[in-house]
């Protein structure tokens, strides 16, 4: 079956024929393609055509597709089986190796996905606290638990309504909405609910909607307003960590948050997310704490196997061969944008991340993105999709280098863009 039979027959059995709204293409005048395998740097789909993948399952195959040493890993590990219910060694050993390596942390606990991270730490917060609002950012995304599918509503600080039916107005009411990079409504946010907010949550590297690159000032700020009202810093760095550097974001701006969220890096590729910090607060969660969480797959021993070993390879050097991969990818996709009719068009680059945008401003909030970037993000995309190149498929999202993306697949890269 081609990609457009198996995507008429998925809307059959699967809601939008997706298990994941971003994958369905909406707004694309293209089938979503059906992926049949992956290798190093590209994808082939069902039909057998290949594509240069800077989606990379949305961050974490920084290794690419298939590295032959976290697939022995896995195997290694299916082995012995792949779920027990019950202590085991692997997931020890990857709490160890990160505990170790990352000096703002003294305990993890492994989860099942970004997602999960982000709902044990809302919890978290609160019982430490005993306070029930949170603080978000305008443009921030914390995974699709209730408490973070909140939007901005009037423009108001502190007002906010659900973005997502679903979501009662008491859970709206309880997570405060703020803009990136305004610390006087932060400060007047704190002021107006005095001794009510249990934390401040936000990636230090947005990068959801977007790349909107915060100022160390800004985030030092928080971090200085969080400290004043008791109140507790939570950094999701689901996408960034471990991606940036080692340490994620909080290591790279020498910025210490009280709770850490992960995902995506951190399991090589299998479905793995945890939440981390300073003992004293961690000891809060059961069994040890009455903040309770439970998994039946948390610390699956296939995804802490892969995990280690994928980490164990993210040296010093290998940081730098990413930067310069990306980089180099970074200046082909602008040479040919620059002639061909994208002109408007920036790439904002963090790390293995970028972002190619239709404007040239600089974009710290999400109201500095332009209103037409979509129907302009759309014609590139099925360009590039046509040449054999892969984005993620949605104007908000980023995409992802790898050390996969080395100098033979640039020069491929080249070729697909210019034939």
């Amino acid at each position: 079956m081609n990609n457009k039979e198996l995507f008429e027959k998925s809307l059959k059995y699967v809601p939008g024929g997706v298990h994941s709204p971003v994958r369905s293409f909406k707004g694309l005048h293209t089938t979503p393609r059906f992926v049949n395998r992956g290798k190093g740097a590209f994808i082939w789909d069902e039909e057998g055509k290949d594509y240069i993948d800077f989606c990379m399952s949305f961050g974490p195959l920084i290794h690419g597709h298939q590295d032959p040493e976290i697939k022995e890993a896995i195997i290694k590990a299916l082995d012995h089986g792949w779920t027990f219910g019950a202590c085991e060694k692997y997931s020890l050993e990857l709490a160890e190796y990160i505990v170790n390596k990352i000096s703002f942390i003294e305990q993890i606990r492994f989860v099942n996905s970004g997602t999960e991270a982000v709902m044990t730490a809302v919890r978290l917060a609160r019982g430490i606290t005993g306070r029930s609002k949170i603080i978000k950012f305008n443009g921030c995304y914390h995974g699709h638990l209730d408490a973070m599918l909140i939007k901005a509503g009037s423009g108001l600080a502190g007002t906010a309504e659900a973005s997502s039916k679903g979501v009662t107005e008491k859970q709206a009411g309880d997570t405060l909405i703020c803009e990136l990079g305004d610390l006087a409504e932060v400060t007047k946010v704190f002021d107006d609910h005095k001794d009510q907010i249990a934390a401040i949550f936000i990636e230090p590297l947005p990068a959801n909607n977007g790349l909107l690159v915060q100022s160390q000032e800004f985030l030092q700020g928080l971090r200085d307003l969080c400290t004043k009202h008791n109140a507790l810093l939570v950094f999701d760095e689901v996408i960034s960590g471990f991606r940036i550097g080692f340490g994620g974001m909080a290591e790279k701006v020498g910025i210490h948050p009280d709770l850490v969220t992960y995902g995506k890096i951190i399991g090589g590729g299998m479905p793995v997310g945890a939440v981390a910090g300073p003992r004293k607060f961690m000891e809060f969660l059961a069994p040890i704490g009455p903040v309770y969480q439970a998994g039946t797959l948390s610390g699956n021993p296939v995804a802490m196997a892969a995990g280690l070993v994928n980490l164990k390879k993210l040296t010093s050097a290998a940081y730098e061969k990413l930067e310069k991969n990306t980089q180099a990818v970074v200046t082909i996709m602008k040479d040919w944008m620059d002639k061909n009719g994208f002109e408007d068009y920036q790439t904002i680059q963090y790390g293995s991340l970028f972002y190619p945008i239709s404007s040239h401003d600089k974009l710290t909030k999400i109201s500095d993105l332009p209103q037409n970037m979509n129907e302009r993000f759309y014609k590139l995309f099925e360009i590039f999709l046509n040449k054999g190149v892969y984005l993620a498929p949605n104007a908000y999202e980023v995409g992802f280098c790898s050390l996969a993306h080395e100098e033979s697949v640039q020069e491929e890269l080249k070729r697909r863009l210019w034939k």
